[in-house]
């Protein structure tokens, strides 16, 4: 449809420019967008005109058909569709207009005030769409941050796709009048449109002012000599004043400037860096004045284009009487690499940002691509969730000091029972038993101990003069029962509190009852002291009972005992005793074998020093060089012959 592979963004065709629509960045989290409906743009005079855009728009003349362009309607359907939404009939959006509080008069106007109201106004009614859209459904509207390229990219149907540098528009963040806004650039002014741009890196710099659009009236002139004859076509840009020169900044091979190297290591002395200290003074003058020169044709550029590293750029901009402000709207920098400035580079760049970029694809193309893209981009990660909060430390409870010295004695009573310091606990029993209570008193929880009492802590702990000193003298109670076990400790459990296969061994608990001390006791000296005390005061406590201990052990029993263990011993020394006579007697029944005769000592030849010391030996010499390489024979045979030699020698001169 449209012939030509190069186009200039501002002398861009008619027919092009009508069919124009923003091309939506795939930056939505919807899988692919619905396909455009089918719309037919004819450009014969008879035909009518669609819009792509709003539904049902239709015009008979190009006229209305721009005028529509300007209109609040186009340019709400054109943000709701970058936006990632759809296009509203012509009757929705006058249920908009008249919901909106703020009125949208004057949008037939063309003028910049009138046009900035409007802007204001549909920016407005697009931002209470957003905002109604986001509280109905929040996770449908979600959109993935896309990297920002340089380039704007436009459709035309069926095929066609051009891009235009954002760095060309006014406001380049201002995506939604981009259309609009190249629709503006097509008309030139009286003066024509001109750049500026500077390049300076390396010591190289290169400037220029050029020309990008020719003048209004140019273009009349030029419509009118069509009429008469055909003439050599104008080129698009035009170079009105150019500069290059180069000053010796930087050392060869190195890089960097010579200030830049001063502010880091400090000024140098050779005459090499003096040079280049000259030569970057020289550059900044000479650029400076270049400025001055060209001040004029600088203040009537649209653009001006800087390509300078942040030293370098210092000497275009913040120093006193500069030609170019520092907060110049009009500034920018090459959106692309660029190369040495030369003069053929600043054409080359001119170039590039004069050009359109131009693709063919067809809209089921562009779906794919955006699908492929969509599905390239990392998962938006999750919300984070709020974390729990914290519980509430409980603070700590102030003690009094009669509290604290509470819990002073009955840390140093547990620590006098689990060590077995019976004496020291006589004394302090005496002296502070009484403000602690009775020895059955309940230890507190605040310990951190399992056991309920101390004759608890003392039975498992396994100190039996300890035991029986509560037991017996200070009467605890052993009928208590232990606390229920906490999170299956294995010090819990009768198998942890003693282990015998003796009589005195705890019975198996019922069901219902209750573990009490005699149970926590790990060994059988412990179990005898519950058991003597239980023959001695039989009358003091339900002992076989309640106490859980098995029987009661009196002072006749022990003896018993240990009678029957001093048979048992004596029984087993008899014993070993006949087993030592019976393997005596064993072998002396035995026949004792003959001794072995003594072999004869074979008598041992010395060898002399000279025969053992020879390499080779002297009689097993081929045993000696057994195993060696050839090589190594013939070395041995020469040393064995050289020192037979030399004792031949010896012998003749003695």
């Amino acid at each position: 449809m449209f012939p030509s592979s190069h186009y200039h963004v501002y002398s861009l065709p008619a027919e092009l420019l009508d069919t124009l629509t923003p091309r939506n960045l795939a930056t939505t989290s919807q899988p692919s967008r619905p396909p455009s409906p089918e719309l037919t743009v004819s450009v014969t005079p008879s035909g009518p005109r669609t819009c792509n855009i709003c539904q049902g728009a239709t015009f008979l003349a190009l006229d209305h058909q721009r005028a529509h362009f300007r209109s609040d309607w186009h340019r709400y359907n054109v943000k709701t569709r970058l936006a990632g939404g759809t296009s509203v009939t012509e009757s929705a959006f006058s249920q908009l207009v008249e919901a909106l509080e703020d009125s949208l008069s004057g949008s037939e106007s063309s003028s910049d005030e009138d046009d900035s109201s409007d802007t204001d106004a549909v920016n407005n009614l697009v931002n209470k769409t957003k905002r109604k859209a986001r509280s109905l459904s929040p996770d449908d509207h979600r959109t993935r941050a896309a990297p920002q390229t340089a380039l704007t990219w436009f459709h035309s149907p069926p095929s066609t796709q051009i891009g235009v540098y954002k760095a060309l528009y006014s406001d380049p963040k201002d995506a939604p009048n981009y259309l609009n806004e190249l629709q503006d650039m097509q008309h030139s002014s009286q003066e024509g449109r001109t750049w500026a741009m500077f390049m300076v890196a390396g010591g190289h710099f290169a400037g220029a002012i050029v020309r990008v659009s020719p003048p209004a009236e140019d273009e009349d002139e030029v419509g009118k000599s069509k009429k008469k004859k055909t003439q050599k076509p104008r080129p698009d840009t035009e170079v009105l004043r150019h500069k290059t020169f180069h000053r010796y900044t930087t050392r060869r091979k190195q890089g960097g400037g010579q200030s830049t190297n001063d502010n880091a290591k400090g000024n140098a002395k050779s005459a090499g860096a003096q040079l280049r200290r000259y030569g970057e003074q020289s550059l900044r003058d000479d650029i400076r004045n270049l400025l001055v020169e060209w001040g004029d044709e600088i203040n009537d550029c649209e653009r001006i284009w800087i390509r300078a590293s942040g030293s370098n750029r210092k000497i275009f901009l913040g120093y006193d009487d500069a030609i170019i402000s520092k907060g110049d709207d009009r500034l920018r920098t090459f959106p692309f690499p660029t190369r040495r400035p030369t003069q053929s580079e600043l054409a080359r760049c001119l170039l590039e940002l004069t050009r359109v970029k131009l693709t063919h694809f067809t809209e089921e193309a562009l779906r794919e691509q955006d699908e492929a893209y969509l599905q390239s981009l990392p998962k938006p990660k999750p919300a984070p969730t709020a974390p729990a909060p914290e519980p509430e430390k409980p603070k700590p409870v102030k003690l009094s000091k009669e509290e604290e010295q509470l819990r002073e004695k009955w840390s140093r009573i547990l620590e006098m029972v689990t060590k077995g310091r019976l004496e020291p606990l006589k004394s302090f029993w005496e002296r502070e038993g009484p403000a602690i209570g009775t020895i059955d008193a309940r230890i507190p929880e605040w310990t951190g101990e399992r056991r309920a009492t101390l004759l608890q802590v003392a039975a498992q702990a396994g100190h039996e003069d300890l035991t029986q000193w509560i037991l017996e003298e200070a009467r605890a109670d052993p009928t208590i029962p232990v606390p229920n076990p906490k999170f299956d400790d294995p010090d819990d459990t009768i198998e942890g509190g003693n282990q015998s296969d003796a009589s005195d061994t705890p019975k198996t608990l019922a069901k219902g009852a209750r573990r009490t001390a005699y149970d926590l006791a790990r060994t059988k000296g412990v179990r005898d002291v519950f058991r003597r005390c239980a023959a001695t005061h039989p009358d003091w406590w339900e002992w076989l009972g309640a106490a859980r201990v098995p029987s009661a052990l009196s002072q006749q029993m022990e003896q018993v005992q240990e009678e029957k263990k001093k048979e048992r011993r004596k029984g087993l020394k008899d014993r070993i005793k006949e087993r030592e006579t019976k393997e005596r007697e064993r072998e002396k029944e035995q026949p004792q074998a003959p001794e072995p005769a003594p072999e004869p000592r074979r008598r041992s030849v010395p060898q002399s020093d000279s025969t053992s010391r020879r390499l080779g030996g002297g009689v097993g010499a081929g045993e000696g060089v057994a195993g060696l390489t050839p090589e190594m024979r013939a070395k041995v045979e020469r040393e064995r012959r050289a020192r037979a030699a030399e004792a031949r020698m010896k012998a003749l001169g003695s």
